[in-house]
């Protein structure tokens, strides 16, 4: 009876070790993602154009905006390379909160990375022929997460 408990417990231990490091290892993602996404709203706050954000793209993508906004104010640069065009904005209205990542692949699909400064993804879409539809989470956090890389990389070498 006692080589069961000590079994059960070492079990639960080491269940309860598994979840902790699973829980560490979010936690350590949240945190890079967040100090990323930072740097990039820094280096868009200082080199970033002025731009806009149409409403239509705020709607498709969850970004609240007032009826009589046909455009949000946002600064932005892009990149264009071989295979793609892509864009990051910030809201320049500090009432709102939102980072942009647009990529326009050479087939035509757009996809979207929607991030709060601080919550990190928020969501993310993909646009074919106007049609917009949400990720699954598995592609989007794995998108996105190349997505930073990809900016935090352009922020390194300004």
């Amino acid at each position: 009876m006692g080589r069961v408990r000590v079994f059960l417990l070492c079990l639960c231990c080491l269940f309860s070790g598994c979840a902790f490091a699973s829980t560490a290892s979010a936690t350590h993602d949240a945190f890079a993602a967040d100090t990323t996404l930072g740097k990039i709203a820094s280096w868009l706050d200082r080199d970033g154009r002025e731009g806009w954000l149409s409403g239509d793209v705020a709607d498709a993508v969850g970004i609240p905006r007032l009826a009589t906004e046909e455009l949000l104010e946002a600064r932005q640069l892009g990149v264009r390379s071989d295979e793609a065009l892509r864009i990051v904005q910030r809201s320049a209205d500090e009432r709102r909160d939102f980072l942009l990542f647009m990529v326009q692949n050479a087939d035509g699909r757009v996809f979207f990375y929607v991030a709060g400064l601080h919550e990190g993804l928020k969501g993310a879409y993909v646009s074919v022929n106007g049609v917009v539809t949400a990720l699954d989470q598995l592609e989007a956090e794995v998108s996105f997460r190349r997505e930073l890389v990809f900016w935090e990389g352009r922020v390194a070498v300004r």
